[in-house]
Order: C-alpha cells, then sequence, then structure tokens
C-alpha cells in the first residue's frame, strides 16, 4: 500500500526534512509512526497524500509513484486518502451533516448517495443522529469523530492521521485510536502519526521510530524490526 524507497525530501529554504528513507507498509495494516517535533512525520504524511512531492527517490501509494503523477491526477489519487487532523478543520458555520458530505459534494455524487454514505460513516463513529448540530455544539471528541468521519465516508483504501488524539483526554484518546483499528480491521490502511506512546502500547501495532536521524523501535512483536533506517532531520 504505501513504499518509501530511498526518499530524500529538501524544503526550498534548504532544510532537508528526510534522507535516504526506505519503508514499507502493507494493505489493511495499521501502523504508528512517532518521534520527537521535527523528525520528519509531518514529511512522511504530506508525501504520502501528495501535498509534497520527494525531492529524490521514489514514494509509492496505492501502486502510484507519486512523483511522476502528473497534476491533473492529483484530485483523483487524493480522493483515495482519507486524512484526520488534529484540529478537525471543520467548517463552523456548517451542521455535521455538511462537514462530512464535503468530499462527495465535491465529487458529484448523488444525493441520495450522498445522505446513505454520510449517515453510515456518521453511525460508525457513534453520531447519528447529530447530523443536524454545528460542531460548537459537540464536545471535543465528538468534533474530532467528526473529522473521522469526513475521512472515512468515501470509503478510501487509506487513512492517514496527524496527531489526531493532541487534544484529547487519555479515555477519549483511546476511543479514536480503537475506531482507528476498527477500520484497520475490515482492510483498511491506517497511518497514524502520534507521540502518544500509552496509545502505542495499548494497541499494539507496528510502530516507526523517528529519532536522532534512524528507525529506532522494534516491531510490535518483540522481534527486530525489518524496516530500514530512516534518516529525517531538521
Amino acid at each position: 500500500m504505501i513504499v518509501f524507497e530511498r526518499v530524500s525530501k529538501r524544503y526550498p529554504n534548504g532544510r532537508e526534512a528526510l534522507t535516504h528513507v526506505s519503508f514499507s507498509i502493507e494493505a489493511g495494516e495499521m501502523v504508528f509512526l512517532t518521534g520527537r517535533s521535527g523528525a520528519g512525520k509531518s514529511t512522511v504524511l504530506k508525501l504520502v497524500a501528495l501535498l509534497e512531492r520527494p525531492t529524490r527517490g521514489t514514494v509509492t501509494v496505492n501502486g502510484k509513484s507519486t512523483g511522476i503523477l502528473k497534476a491533473r491526477h492529483i484530485p483523483a489519487f487524493r480522493r483515495q486518502i482519507g486524512v484526520v487532523f488534529q484540529d478537525h478543520k471543520l467548517l463552523a458555520d456548517r451542521p455535521v451533516f455538511d462537514n462530512v458530505a464535503l468530499s462527495l459534494v465535491v465529487a458529484g455524487a448523488p444525493l441520495k448517495e450522498i445522505d446513505k454514505r454520510v449517515r453510515a460513516a456518521l453511525d460508525q463513529v457513534g453520531l447519528l443522529g447529530k447530523e443536524r448540530m454545528l460542531p460548537a455544539e459537540l464536545s471535543v471528541g465528538e468534533q474530532q469523530r467528526v473529522g473521522i468521519a469526513r475521512a472515512v465516508v468515501s470509503k478510501p483504501p487509506l487513512i492517514i492521521a496527524d496527531e489526531p488524539t493532541g487534544n484529547l483526554d487519555p479515555d477519549l484518546s483511546l476511543e479514536v485510536m480503537r475506531l482507528f483499528r476498527r477500520f484497520s480491521d475490515v482492510g483498511v490502511t491506517v497511518l497514524v502519526a502520534t507521540h502518544d506512546q500509552h496509545i502505542v502500547r495499548e494497541l499494539a501495532k507496528r510502530e516507526i521510530v523517528l529519532a536522532s536521524g534512524e528507525i529506532q523501535s522494534p516491531s510490535a512483536d518483540g522481534g527486530a524490526d525489518s524496516l530500514p533506517h530512516v534518516v529525517a532531520t531538521r
């Protein structure tokens, strides 16, 4: 599903965020990407979502090499990826239903299909019945679940999440991560960037740790991680 082959990323200001990164994530796998601020986690996610292109090396997502994908094909590529943000990025003046439906509306889906999918997505995250409420009327945890519903409403094969529990207390954080695990259990690939080691230990999924320029962690089963080193600098 995701393959990085000797990927480097240098930004226009000269900062090299990643150097010779190589790893792979299988379809249906849930993986945590961890490390301190500036270790390269967000850059990895941006490369996966084609918000950035690699300076060198190859990033392959769902069989497509992002470095050579033509601009006209990028919207269709991104529709195959559900993105969850730490700060939700919800439209404050639109109800929950409209926030979740946004990607379907942009894609021109029929109204009947939009209604069916939005209600199914809200049901998956436990918010069915709250579709007419505004984001400000929801708790922080509910707002994050709206963000997750929006990410999965198009039934993408891949979900990426950037610090999705950064603003939540431990119990809500675990609840959100269990939602991601449920999606992984039915075949969705899930890549989560997080600094919450309690959550990582609780779910016992594979962890890629970016620290001091290398992958530091063992695999989830306690054996040696077979992934090549990742060099990530500020």
